[in-house]
């Protein structure tokens, strides 16, 4: 989901630089600097969603191992009340 918008503003930023070198009413030292800049900025922009979806991500694993734990420490506490019911259960039978 997050890679088709990059690769939707990917392609929208070569076309739109297409398009500009076209139509550029500047000189071409002045085109090729605005396209320099134009790309960095659109490699400043990956950078920065790329850092977004790690964080992202990290949450999420961060969250899994939290519910994980919580859910392991839940079980093994349930199973440890079963075996103490079992063992009343027992031993009121047994008296």
């Amino acid at each position: 989901m997050a890679a088709d918008k990059i690769s939707y503003f990917v392609l929208g930023l070569g076309v739109g630089l297409g398009i500009g070198m076209l139509l550029a009413p500047q000189s071409g030292e002045e085109t090729r600097d605005l396209l320099k800049s134009k790309a960095g900025e659109g490699t400043d922009y990956l950078k920065k969603r790329s850092e977004e979806i790690k964080d992202t991500a990290t949450q999420y694993v961060e969250r899994g191992k939290a519910t994980v734990s919580r859910q392991k420490d839940q079980l093994a506490a349930a199973v440890e009340a079963g075996k103490q019911a079992y063992k009343d259960a027992v031993s009121e039978t047994g008296s």
